[in-house]
């Protein structure tokens, strides 16, 4: 999966998180940090990524493993890098 690389590759951060179970967590706060940033709810944050509200739901709470195209829609909608997004 996706989120096994990344978890691989930005380990060597610090402050990084070092498990897949951690990585994902840390990518579903700081989702929900910037979704709300934004002003965003779940429901228009999922139509503008074209994907289900309960799919946004469960990013953020670190239950769902994105794809890289979708972590790249993600970077790009909040002018992030990818691996900003798995900062806490």
């Amino acid at each position: 999966m996706v989120y096994q690389y990344f978890s691989l590759a930005i380990s060597q951060y610090d402050g990084m998180p070092k498990t897949s179970r951690q990585t994902l967590q840390a990518l579903g706060k700081k989702l929900k940090k910037l979704r709300k940033e934004h002003n965003l709810t779940q429901e228009k944050l999922a139509e503008q990524l074209r994907i289900s509200t309960v799919y946004v739901g469960f990013l953020e709470a670190g239950k769902g493993s994105p794809s890289l195209k979708l972590l790249m829609k993600i970077s790009r909608k909040f002018n992030v890098r990818v691996e900003d997004l798995f900062h806490r």
